[in-house]
């Protein structure tokens, strides 16, 4: 045991996991806001991204207790480690909002996207197309003689997996849903 009562190895943040707020990388991560479930919080809330001229990838909204009275803002944004800093501090000064939660950074959270996409092909190309779709666990949500329309939930990396697939047998039109994240802790 050390001097600050902390076990050798057994902290998931380690000091050679720090990683410089002033580096230039730009991270994606995903921010889970609990604000009060009332009318005006989503536009303050996405009033503070735009008046600042950060970007949002996803956005997300839902209640989350059975009286209405919360609900829980998934946003998945881009910026340098410092400006996703500021941005979790300035969603901390909103006054309807909680707690935010950095997902990215506290590990333990579920991710999951959904997409429909329109596949055109006749032929070979629409048997693959289906064999495709079984393997991804992906489903059939509409069917002409002439396309396909799937439908896939999972990671990000999955959804973009399967869409690559797809392109050469004949991938029309995607539409994408926002990034979904729990954590998996409370």
């Amino acid at each position: 045991m050390s001097a600050l009562n902390i076990k050798k190895g057994t902290s998931k943040k380690s000091a050679y996991d720090l990683k410089d707020p002033n580096s230039e990388i730009i991270e994606t991560h995903t921010l889970a806001v609990v604000v009060d479930n009332e009318a005006g919080v989503l536009a303050r809330v996405i009033g503070l991204f735009s008046g600042r001229g950060y970007n949002i990838d996803s956005l997300t909204v839902a209640a989350i207790d059975e009286e209405g009275l919360l609900s829980r803002i998934t946003i998945v944004t881009t910026g340098t480690p410092a400006v996703i800093e500021q941005i979790k501090a300035q969603l901390g000064r909103i006054v309807p909002v909680h707690e935010v939660h950095d997902l990215t950074v506290e590990g333990d959270s579920v991710e999951r996207e959904m997409a429909l996409m329109r596949v055109h092909g006749t032929g070979d190309a629409r048997v693959e197309a289906l064999r495709l779709a079984d393997i991804f666990r992906a489903q059939v949500v509409d069917s002409t003689l002439e396309s396909f329309v799937f439908e896939i939930t999972g990671t990000p990396d999955k959804v973009d997996a399967f869409a690559d697939l797809m392109r050469p047998l004949g991938l029309g039109r995607i539409a994408r849903t926002g990034v979904a994240a729990l954590s998996r802790g409370k």
